[in-house]
């Protein structure tokens, strides 16, 4: 099956949805003390940002926060 490559607009709404993830996980972290579903929604988000950064369209965005998402919301729920 061969992958479709994105338009610019569908690439910026990916990258703005990955944001998203991005921030809930930082608020999640910041909060520290997580309950169960928390460290869950944490995971979810992880491996969501995971496929994203394995997409092979990026060209100048700068996924350095999803990067360091994943970091931080591994750690966190280690």
């Amino acid at each position: 099956m061969e992958e479709n490559t994105p338009t610019a607009e569908e690439i910026s709404g990916t990258y703005r949805a990955a944001m998203d993830s991005v921030n809930l996980i930082n608020q999640l972290v910041e909060k520290g003390d997580l309950t169960e579903e928390e460290k869950k929604t944490i995971d979810r988000n992880v491996e969501h940002l995971k496929i994203i950064l394995g997409r092979g369209y990026w060209t100048t965005e700068d996924l350095t926060p999803f990067e360091s998402a994943v970091s931080a919301g591994s750690a966190a729920i280690a």
